[in-house]
């Protein structure tokens, strides 16, 4: 099967894909703002300072410097979701403490003379 675009069409989706890399660059940059692509051997790899972003998640090196922004966005991404739930911020105590502030609100609302 043969699909034809018109022209505008073909333009509507390399737009697109042009939003996306922005946006995945965006959200790299705003971790590690002074991140860097680096041409080497291997391969592409994003670095900040002397720092392989994505080499805690064993991205491998690639070739095309798009793929790269790609790995060192998924690992920010990670990253992220791993500090959001790690057992060491869930600690009770805070937790307790923000509900007995909020407690003693609602009974301070609740009392008060009007």
């Amino acid at each position: 099967m043969i699909l034809y675009f018109q022209r505008k069409d073909l333009d509507h989706f390399n737009m697109r894909e042009e939003i996306k890399k922005e946006r995945i660059r965006k959200r790299v940059l705003t971790q590690f703002p002074n991140a860097y692509v680096e041409h080497g051997e291997g391969g592409t790899r994003i670095m900040s300072g002397d720092i392989f972003i994505a080499e805690d998640y064993y991205m491998p090196r690639t070739s095309d410097e798009d793929k790269a922004w790609e790995y060192a966005a998924i690992a920010c991404k990670t990253t992220q979701n791993f500090n959001r739930t790690h057992p060491s911020r869930m600690d009770l105590t805070a937790i307790e403490s923000k509900l007995n502030r909020i407690n003693k609100r609602k009974r301070r609302g609740r009392y008060a003379k009007r």
